[in-house]
C-alpha cells in the first residue's frame, strides 16, 4: 500500500490494489463490474486502505462497523451504499444525527458520483411532507436514488430500500428510529450498515456488537496507522489532554457511564439539532420569552461560559453559550453587561468564587440583586445546582445545542458520596476546561427558577437607569 494514501480519498494513492479501479475490458451489462474490478496494471479512481476496501467490496446484508473518528468511516460507507445500490438498483437512504450532518454525507456522496464518472442529479426535495426536515436526493441511471434525512422518527417511515445509519450511537430516540427505519429492509433482502464511533454503553448500537447476524467490523486509530493512514496516534492522544476521551473516540472503547452524573443517553435526549450556541446580542434582543443566564468565570486554564436560556412554559431552551480562555476581565465585563441591559434578561446567576467576585459585585452594583446573584461555590451549593440540572435533564425541560464539546463537558462530570452528606461534583482538568459548560448551565437553570426577589430602589439619571438596562 502506497504511503500517500488517506482514509477520505482526497490525496491520491501510488497503488492499485487498494482502490476501486476502472477495467480496461469493454463496460459489462453490470453498471458497476467495472468499477469493482481491482486490477494492478491500472491506477485507482477511488484510493482506499485495506480496511475500506474490505468494507466496500463485503456483500453482508447486515454490517456494524465500530471505527475511530476520522479514519474515513463516512467517506467510505456512502462510496459502499452507492456501488451496492448501482448494482442492486435499489434505493439507499441514509439517516445521519441531523440536518447538518445529512448534507455532509450526502456531498461526499456527490464526490464519489463525480470521480466514477456517473450521470447524477444533486438536488433538494424541500420539506418532507409536513415535518420541518429536509431530505436530499442524488438521481442515479436506472431509476436508483440516494435520500439523506436527519435521522428522526418520522423521517425514517415510508421508505424501502437499503438504509445506512450513520453516527448510530449518537441519534435520539435511536430505538424509535430503529423500530420505523428496519420494514425498509423487509423486501427484496434490503441491506442495513450501521456505523458509529462508541458513545457508552446506554444505547443500540452498543447493544448491536452482540447480535450474531451482524458482520462486525472494529478499526481503530491505531489499526488505521497500521494500514496506511498518515497520522501520528501518540501525538494525537497528547494533544487531546484526555485519555478517556481518547480511548472512546479514537480506541473504539465502549466506556462504562456508570460513574456519569449525566449518561451519553441523557444528554442525547435534551439535544436539538435546531439550536446553536451562537451568542448574538441581536438575537437575543428579539426573544420573546424571558431569558435567565448562568456565568462560570475563568481566566486562564479554565473556560469563562456565559450560557442563556429561554423559558418558553416550563421548557428552558437554550439561546446562546459564549466562551472564552484568557480574555481580559475588561472584556468578560463587557460582554456580560451587554447582555444583562436587555429587557428580556430577567435575571442572572454567577459564580462570585474567587476570580469571580469582582465581576459578580460591578453586575450587582449596575442592575441590582434582584437580578444578579452572586454565588459561592460551596459543596452543598454545587450538589444542589447539579441536583436540579440533572432533574431538568431527566424531565427534559431543557433544550441544548448538538454540540461535541457541551456533551463531552457535561459528561465528564463526576460525583461521588462523601461522609460529610453533600456528594462531591469532579471533572477531568483537560484543555476543554473542567466542567466549565456544566456549571454555567446549572447556574442558568437556577436563575430560571429562583423568584425575582425583594424589590430594590436604584437612584440616578434617567439616561443611565435606561443605558445600564435596569427595568
Amino acid at each position: 500500500m502506497g504511503a500517500g494514501a488517506s482514509a477520505d480519498g482526497t490525496r491520491q494513492a501510488d497503488v492499485a490494489d487498494s482502490g476501486i479501479t476502472a477495467s480496461d475490458t469493454p463496460a459489462s451489462s453490470s453498471p458497476v463490474e467495472p468499477l469493482l474490478n481491482c486490477q494492478p496494471s491500472s491506477s485507482p479512481i477511488v484510493p482506499l486502505l485495506s480496511y475500506q476496501q474490505a468494507d466496500v467490496l463485503s456483500t453482508a446484508r447486515f454490517s456494524w462497523c465500530c471505527w475511530s473518528r476520522q479514519i474515513g468511516k463516512s467517506f467510505t460507507k456512502s462510496l459502499r451504499r452507492l456501488l451496492r445500490g448501482l448494482q442492486r438498483r435499489r434505493t439507499q437512504i441514509f439517516l445521519s444525527a441531523g440536518e447538518r450532518q445529512s448534507r455532509e454525507l450526502m456531498l461526499k456522496t456527490r464526490q464519489h458520483c463525480r470521480a466514477l464518472n456517473l450521470a447524477a442529479e444533486f438536488h433538494g426535495d424541500g420539506f418532507l411532507g409536513t415535518t420541518s426536515f429536509r431530505q436530499l436526493v442524488i438521481e442515479l441511471p436506472n431509476g436508483v436514488r440516494v435520500i439523506g434525512l436527519p435521522a428522526n422518527p418520522t423521517t425514517a417511515r415510508g421508505f424501502t430500500g437499503d438504509v445506512f445509519l450513520d453516527e448510530f450511537a449518537m441519534h435520539r430516540d435511536d430505538r424509535a428510529i430503529w423500530a420505523a427505519m428496519f420494514p425498509s429492509v423487509l423486501r427484496g433482502d434490503g441491506e442495513l450498515d450501521v456505523a458509529s464511533t462508541p458513545r457508552g454503553c446506554g444505547n443500540l448500537f452498543a447493544e448491536l456488537r452482540d447480535n450474531p447476524l451482524f458482520h462486525h467490523s472494529t478499526v481503530t486509530l491505531a489499526d488505521a496507522v497500521t494500514a496506511g493512514l498518515e497520522i501520528d496516534p501518540e501525538q494525537i492522544r497528547r494533544s487531546m489532554h484526555d485519555d478517556e476521551l481518547y480511548r472512546q473516540e479514537f480506541g473504539c472503547e465502549f466506556l462504562d457511564e456508570s460513574s456519569a452524573f449525566l449518561t451519553h443517553a441523557q444528554i442525547a435526549e435534551v439535544e436539538d439539532p435546531s439550536l446553536d450556541k451562537v451568542f448574538d446580542i441581536a438575537a437575543l434582543a428579539s426573544c420573546r420569552g424571558p431569558l435567565y443566564v448562568g456565568m462560570d468565570i475563568g481566566r486562564y486554564r479554565d473556560l469563562t461560559v456565559l450560557w442563556v436560556v429561554e423559558a418558553s412554559g416550563k421548557l428552558l431552551v437554550t439561546r446562546g453559550v459564549r466562551e472564552s480562555r484568557g480574555e481580559p476581565f475588561r472584556k468578560q465585563r463587557e460582554a456580560l453587561h451587554g447582555l444583562l441591559a436587555l429587557r428580556q434578561v430577567h435575571r442572572c446567576c454567577i459564580d462570585a468564587s474567587g476570580i469571580g467576585l469582582a465581576l459578580a459585585e460591578e453586575a450587582v452594583e449596575s442592575f441590582g440583586r434582584s437580578r444578579v446573584e452572586p454565588l459561592v461555590f460551596t459543596a452543598a451549593l454545587k450538589d444542589e445546582l447539579a441536583t436540579r440540572l440533572r432533574l431538568c435533564v431527566e424531565d427534559r425541560r431543557i433544550r441544548i445545542p448538538v454540540d461535541e464539546a457541551i456533551r463531552n463537558n457535561w459528561h465528564s462530570i463526576r460525583r461521588s458520596v462523601t461522609a460529610a452528606g453533600p456528594g462531591r461534583y469532579e471533572a477531568d482538568r483537560s484543555s476543554g476546561g473542567h466542567g466549565d459548560r456544566f456549571w454555567a448551565a446549572c447556574l442558568a437553570v437556577r436563575a430560571a427558577g429562583q423568584a425575582s426577589g425583594r424589590p430594590e430602589a436604584l437612584h440616578g439619571p434617567s439616561l443611565r437607569f435606561a443605558r445600564e438596562g435596569i427595568w
